[in-house]
């Protein structure tokens, strides 16, 4: 598994909600591998509660019945995942993908499901029962399916191995546990035993946390515990919740590494929301796309898409197929905002980061409510001499140059790489 960099692929939610099926994911699997693998997108995740039949759109189908094995642990519903029929679960689903060179991810919960608990049915690997290890005061507040699991009781454990058994043998690669990102410290033993389970059942899987926002005074343990973990709560295409990102970028920023990635969320583009309306596409501008591709970039927050990829038009594929900007996700280093100051009239953030290549980069982002000219200095980023260059967008070239002169537009942001 290639964890020097941050994930990088697809997930349903934005598009589907809860309603996501099969023919859903092999479809953008596809366009994926036809048009994106070259460039490194290479996760395909299946977002909530596929294992509930009637789920039909973003909106929960909250106290439903829910497809289970005899062990407690849910399985596709086969009406909407219909490879997964006779007990094969994802295993179909996931070879497909596999076989397209891509990687396959699911989401889950954190806990055991309430029905298994209400029934008391069995534990896979111990005598224990669903209802002995639950901790039935600890449920998640906007969705029903699960109780939390008492770590502290016997067959705790087991319940957890028996999961992460069960998802190496679809082969699954991706891991996004929902419930458990923010709940921390109160779920603090769940989030350990649920990632020690998952790293000594065989098979390497990236573990996600959600939801945000994560506690920064967590910081470490998110580091130890898992690769990801989302610093927002969910993340719509609003032009004031990409600009709340520069404030939680710039805490978070220290904690990038490699193996361990705080997460800004996916990136709603293109046809979104296509559970309500096939017609819906994103509310950000052009300009706010470019600001989102580049600070997510710089940031190096995992690149994960939220459109459906088939609608995608030239210009999304022109965001997620620039290989500098894509080069720059991969090789920054050392990430930081340097200031964040008026100019003109209009509010302007700077940050930076090292090449692992040599040289640096700088994205230049214009927070404000009209165009504008910015005329920095290179020493702002350390840079005393002059530089050769280019913008990462546009491809211009910048010869012998010692400060950053060009115009912005609104909302929008421009990126270099300077070579020494």
């Amino acid at each position: 598994m290639n964890m020097l960099t941050a994930p990088m692929g697809w997930n349903s939610w934005d598009c589907y909600g809860a309603a996501v099926d099969e023919e859903t994911v092999r479809r953008n699997a596809e366009y994926m591998a036809k048009n994106l693998k070259q460039y490194g997108w290479e996760y395909v995740t299946v977002d909530i509660q596929w294992s509930a039949p009637n789920a039909k759109n973003h909106e929960y189908d909250q106290f439903t019945e829910l497809c289970m094995d005899e062990y407690s642990r849910l399985i596709p519903a086969e009406n909407r995942f219909p490879s997964s029929a006779n007990g094969k679960g994802f295993a179909p689903l996931a070879e497909y993908v596999h076989s397209l060179g891509l990687k396959f991810g699911i989401h889950i919960m954190r806990g055991i499901p309430r029905q298994a608990v209400h029934r008391n049915t069995p534990i896979k690997g111990t005598n224990k029962t669903a209802r002995q290890i639950a901790k039935t005061d600890s449920i998640c507040h906007w969705n029903t399916d699960m109780y939390g699991v008492n770590p502290e009781r016997e067959g705790a454990r087991a319940y957890y191995d028996s999961l992460f058994a069960l998802y190496a043998s679809w082969g699954v690669d991706f891991i996004k546990c929902d419930d458990i990102a923010r709940e921390l410290p109160q779920e603090e033993g769940e989030l350990v035993m649920l990632s020690e389970s998952l790293h000594s059942c065989g098979r390497d899987m990236i573990l996600s946390l959600s939801p945000g926002p994560a506690l920064l005074e967590k910081a470490e343990l998110y580091k130890q515990f898992s690769n990801m973990w989302r610093i927002t709560d969910d993340f719509w295409d609003k032009w004031e919740l990409l600009y709340n990102m520069f404030e939680r970028a710039e805490k978070w920023c220290v904690h990038s590494g490699a193996g361990h990635w705080p997460d800004a969320d996916m990136l709603p583009i293109g046809p979104i929301l296509q559970d309500y309306d096939k017609s819906i596409r994103t509310k950000f501008t052009e300009n706010e796309q470019i600001t989102m591709l580049t600070l997510w970039s710089i940031f190096r927050s995992p690149l994960i898409i939220g459109g459906e990829m088939t609608g995608f038009d030239e210009f999304t594929m022109s965001l997620l197929t620039n290989q500098e900007v894509l080069k720059m996700h991969s090789n920054s280093r050392h990430s930081h905002q340097v200031w964040r100051r008026e100019m003109n009239g209009v509010e302007i953030i700077l940050w930076t980061s090292v090449s692992s290549e040599g040289g640096q980069y700088a994205a230049v982002f214009n927070a404000g409510e009209k165009d504008t000219e910015v005329d920095i200095s290179l020493s702002d980023l350390e840079i005393y001499n002059s530089v050769n260059g280019f913008e990462l967008w546009s491809g211009e070239i910048l010869s012998e140059v010692t400060s950053i002169k060009t115009s912005i537009g609104t909302h929008s942001a421009k990126a270099f790489y300077f070579y020494y």
